[in-house]
């Protein structure tokens, strides 16, 4: 088992080393010079020079390539200066020559715009997403549990069909396409009945009250977001009541004379969720990865809003910081779901 686990988290290491290699080509082959997107373009030339030697850019790319894996990682080396520690913030281990092995936060270096480190952003803007994300979990699960074994006890009702084709179409229309429409009809159209806004985030600052507390803008986002996952909840859910509908326990059960009700819920859908939860365990990190688009349509302050904001500003700190943070949510995600698969069957940990 710990020859599973370890596998698991050296695999979770490498995609991560290959997202940032990814990432950095992606944005190194862009024509722009990020020392002038930091300075403006009438910075003088020592100042550009200061600039690109600060972020390695005055190097061959491997070696820019080195010098970024190693902000990276929590275990790296720099050279023992005043300057390295107050911006690094490490903890010395062991020297190596004029070098010292230090262990740190990752370092994803500070936005072109406005120069503040990129995990600063990052984690301020992480509330709203995970908010958000979590919001739109709860809401596909309390919706689509109950739609789904709807679907499977009406099977071949007017109820069932119309319940079927709301979540068709929840599985085929786009996340940011259905963002749009209901921003446009609930958020604009209807806004008189539904009290709701085309745009706004979690907080608002209020002129008197300061910071204040907005949960009403949660609500179009939420429902744009959990769309997709609540009409695929809703298939896997009556799918597996379906066939749980059809054992033979649950005809003895309603041959004893039990409640129907107390048949469906205490007998078939106890033993249909387990499917259904191991299917969605990891819907949590797409959406939260889906929230991009979202948060961009409905002007919701969050990783996706700050990631387009800064890609349209060509700050590439910020769009680099936000695409390895993703993957780190999705990489740590698969790996505790996996392990705890193996710890839950140990087949699983054989493979």
């Amino acid at each position: 088992m710990l020859r599973f686990i370890i596998k698991r988290i050296i695999s979770g290491l490498l995609v991560l080393i290959g997202v940032a290699g990814v990432v950095f080509l992606l944005f190194m082959v862009l024509p722009a010079d990020p020392a002038k997107l930091t300075l403006g373009q009438r910075a003088d030339v020592s100042t550009l020079e200061s600039i690109n030697k600060e972020f390695g850019l005055n190097e061959s790319k491997p070696r820019q390539f080195l010098l970024y894996v190693n902000d990276l990682s929590p275990l790296s080396i720099h050279e023992n200066s005043a300057e390295n520690r107050e911006k690094y913030h490490y903890l010395p281990l062991f020297p190596a020559g004029k070098n010292v092995f230090v262990l740190k936060a990752p370092y994803l270096r500070r936005s072109y715009q406005s120069k503040k480190k990129v995990s600063e952003i990052l984690l301020t803007a992480l509330p709203n997403t995970v908010v958000l994300a979590l919001s739109a979990f709860i809401l596909a699960i309390i919706i689509g549990i109950p739609f789904g074994v709807i679907s499977a006890v009406k099977k071949g009702s007017l109820i069932e069909n119309v319940l079927m084709l709301i979540a068709n179409l929840g599985v085929s229309v786009p996340s940011f396409f259905a963002g749009i429409l209901i921003a446009w009809c609930f958020g604009y159209l209807l806004s008189g009945i539904t009290g709701l806004s085309m745009f706004g985030s979690l907080y608002e600052i209020d002129p008197y009250k300061g910071k204040v507390l907005v949960l009403q803008n949660l609500i179009l986002p939420a429902i744009a977001l959990g769309i997709r996952p609540l009409a695929i909840i809703t298939q896997l859910t009556r799918s597996s009541m379906l066939d749980v509908l059809s054992q033979d326990y649950i005809r003895t059960a309603t041959a004893k004379g039990l409640a129907p009700g107390k048949v469906i819920i205490k007998h078939a859908l106890r033993n249909a969720l387990n499917p259904v939860l191991t299917a969605v365990s990891g819907w949590l990190a797409s959406l939260l990865a889906g929230a991009f688009f979202i948060e961009y349509i409905f002007n919701w302050h969050g990783l996706g809003k700050v990631t387009v904001d800064a890609l349209l500003t060509m700050d590439f700190p910020v769009v680099m910081g936000a695409v390895l943070f993703i993957s780190l949510i999705f990489v740590l995600i698969n790996s505790i779901t996996d392990i705890v698969y193996g710890l839950l069957d140990p087949r699983v940990s054989t493979q």
